[in-house]
C-alpha cells in the first residue's frame, strides 16, 4: 500500500535497523506522529510461542488514558447489589442475557459470578466474537465483585496473543508525558514476560515494537 507524504516523513525520522531504548522509543514515537487527533501509542510484542499456547491476562496499567469503560456485570441477589454500590454501568441477569440476544451491547466490559455462566455462556456467539466474554483466567468471572470493578476502573486491561503469536496493546497517547507512556509500557512488558510457556526454548520475545496510530513502527531493545 502506498504510504503518503506525511508518513514517509515520520518514518524518515526512524534510522533503518536500529533498535532503540524504552524511553529514547517513546520520544520518537512521539516525535512521528502527525495526524490532527490524538493517537494512540501501541506496543506490538512478537512472541515465541507454538500455536498450541495460549498467551492471555490482564494487567493494570499506572497510569490512564482512556474514558471510564461502560461495565456490565451478571449477578443476582447481594452481588447484584455489591455491583450496583461499586459502580458497574449495568446490572443485571437472565433480562440482561435476553436484551443481549436481542442485539444490545451499549457496554465495554462484561464481569460475571460464576454461578451466571450457564446462561451468560449462551452468549458466546456474540460476546465471544468481540472480545467480550467473561473469562476465569482475566479475573471477569469472581466473586469478588467489588475488587474487579475496582482494578478494571483503574485501569486493568485484557491483552492475548493472536493467531500469528503477536500481542498488541495500547499502553498511551501521543499527547501524555513521555515518562508515563514508558512506565505504562514497562509494566505491560514485565508482566507479559511472566507468561512465558514452560516448553518454549529460547527467547519468549522475539521482537517489541512501539507505534502511534498513523506513525511508524520503532523497534524497542528486548531484555529477557
Amino acid at each position: 500500500m502506498a504510504k503518503g507524504k506525511n508518513y514517509k516523513a515520520a518514518a524518515a525520522k526512524v534510522e533503518l535497523g536500529k533498535i532503540y531504548e524504552t524511553a529514547e522509543a517513546v520520544d520518537l514515537v512521539k516525535e512521528a506522529a502527525f495526524a490532527k487527533f490524538d493517537e494512540t501509542v501501541e506496543a506490538s510484542v512478537k512472541l515465541n510461542i507454538k500455536k498450541s499456547h495460549s498467551v492471555r491476562d490482564t494487567v493494570s496499567l499506572p497510569n490512564q488514558f482512556t474514558a471510564e469503560k461502560k461495565i456490565l456485570v451478571f449477578a443476582k441477589g447481594d452481588k447484584a447489589k455489591e455491583a450496583q454500590e461499586a459502580g458497574a454501568a449495568y446490572v443485571g441477569d437472565d433480562d440482561l442475557v435476553e436484551k443481549i440476544k436481542g442485539g444490545w451491547l451499549d457496554f465495554d466490559i462484561c464481569v460475571a459470578t460464576p454461578d451466571m455462566m450457564r446462561e451468560v455462556g449462551k452468549l458466546g456467539p456474540v460476546l465471544g466474537r468481540r472480545g467480550l466474554m467473561p473469562n476465569p483466567k482475566t479475573r471477569t468471572v469472581t466473586m469478588d465483585i467489588k475488587g474487579a470493578l475496582a482494578e478494571l476502573k483503574q485501569g486493568r486491561v485484557e491483552y492475548r496473543a493472536d493467531k500469528t503469536g503477536v500481542v498488541h496493546l495500547a499502553v498511551g497517547k501521543v499527547s501524555m508525558d513521555a515518562a508515563k507512556i514508558a512506565e505504562n509500557f514497562e509494566v505491560f512488558i514485565n508482566d507479559l514476560k511472566k507468561k512465558r510457556p514452560a516448553d518454549v526454548k529460547g527467547d519468549f520475545v522475539k521482537s517489541i515494537a512501539l507505534s502511534s496510530t498513523m506513525g511508524p513502527g520503532v523497534k524497542v531493545v528486548v531484555k529477557e
